[in-house]
Parts: structure tokens; C-alpha cells; sequence
């Protein structure tokens, strides 16, 4: 199976993928890493490892869909099969999300249908829980929404700091999401 990675900004969750697609520990070709900002840190993880990187930015496009159509577009020309999200920081259209229906995963840092949006770690931190976690799930419409694929809890130490929570928190992402992806491109989510 052939699959994209759709990225605004750093891309650690990439990393992790490219080292376990490395170690054959994801067995499906990652074709393209596509990412709305010209300038984010994945766009050069992405080079770095050989994988062919698209700039799509909305500043180019009059509405959302139709940067959303673009994007398809550009997906369906690299073969794509199935999509995964990582730190992607986007909404999807409906049309999006029909054109890849059950076939787009996202990985949130925290335990859904909590602390959803993109401050999630803050979030769960500051409202003081003693467990939070990474869930990946389907995407659909709506924004941190869609079926649950997999759940990972953390405790939340005593005295810790959100430095240190974030760090744990991606430590568990990097595992996690390898192994996800793998096991949806065997046909066996």
C-alpha cells in the first residue's frame, strides 16, 4: 500500500515513521510528505530521506475546499491509498474526507474525547488530570472526532513539568503511530 503524510511543522512523528519504515517495521511505501507550510522543519526530513515533498498553502487557493481538491489531486497522481496526519494543523473539508473516507489517521496527544484541539498537552496539564495518553482514530468532519483506533495512557507525574509531560507524551507518539500504520496497511484495522 502506498500512503502520504500530511505535516505543518516539525515532524517528529515523521521521523518516527521514516526510522520504522527504515528497520521494516512499516510494511507500505511512504510516497509523499505534503505539508501547507514552505517553511516547516518536515518539508527537510522529508528530502533527507528521499521521499518527494508538495507545498500546498492556502494563501493560494480561494476557499478551503479547494485547497482540499488540490491536495487530492496531488494525492491521487502519487498513487495514494491511504492518508496519515502529523501535526497537520488543518481542518479537512468534507470533500476531503470523503475522497479518503476511513482511510485518514491522526494521532492526538491526549486520551479522546478529551482535551481535543491543539493545545491538547497544555490542556490536560493545566486542568490538572492524573492520566492522559495519545489516541489515533479516523478522521471525519469533525475536528478531533471519528472512530478510536488505538489509546495509550500516561500517568501524569507528581511535581512534573509540561516540558517534561510533552516529551513522554511524543515518546509514546513515536512508538505507537509506527505501529498503527503498519497494522492498517495489512488490512488489519
Amino acid at each position: 500500500m502506498n500512503f502520504a503524510v500530511l505535516a505543518s511543522g516539525n515532524g517528529s512523528n515523521l521521523q518516527a515513521i521514516i526510522d520504522a519504515i527504515k528497520k521494516k517495521k512499516i510494511k507500505a511505501n511512504l510516497n509523499v510528505v505534503i505539508s501547507d507550510k514552505k517553511d516547516a522543519f518536515v518539508l527537510k526530513r522529508a528530502l533527507k530521506a528521499g521521499i518527494p515533498t508538495v507545498v500546498i498553502d492556502l494563501k493560494f487557493f480561494k476557499s478551503r475546499a479547494s485547497m482540499d481538491k488540490a491536495i487530492v489531486k496531488e494525492l491521487k497522481g502519487f498513487g495514494i491509498d491511504f492518508v496519515v496526519l502529523a501535526g497537520y494543523m488543518r481542518i479537512l473539508s468534507s470533500y476531503f474526507v470523503k475522497a479518503y473516507k476511513n482511510k485518514i489517521l491522526n494521532i492526538h496527544p491526549a486520551l479522546l474525547p478529551l482535551f481535543k484541539g491543539a493545545h491538547a498537552i497544555r490542556d490536560a496539564f493545566d486542568a490538572g488530570v492524573k492520566t492522559t495518553g495519545v489516541t489515533v482514530h479516523f478522521v471525519d468532519e469533525k475536528v478531533d472526532h471519528g472512530p478510536i483506533i488505538a489509546q495509550e495512557s500516561l500517568r501524569i507525574k507528581k511535581g512534573e513539568s509540561l516540558k517534561s509531560l510533552e516529551a513522554r507524551i511524543h515518546k509514546v507518539e513515536h512508538k505507537m503511530y509506527p505501529k498503527v500504520i503498519d497494522f492498517f496497511a495489512k488490512g488489519r484495522i
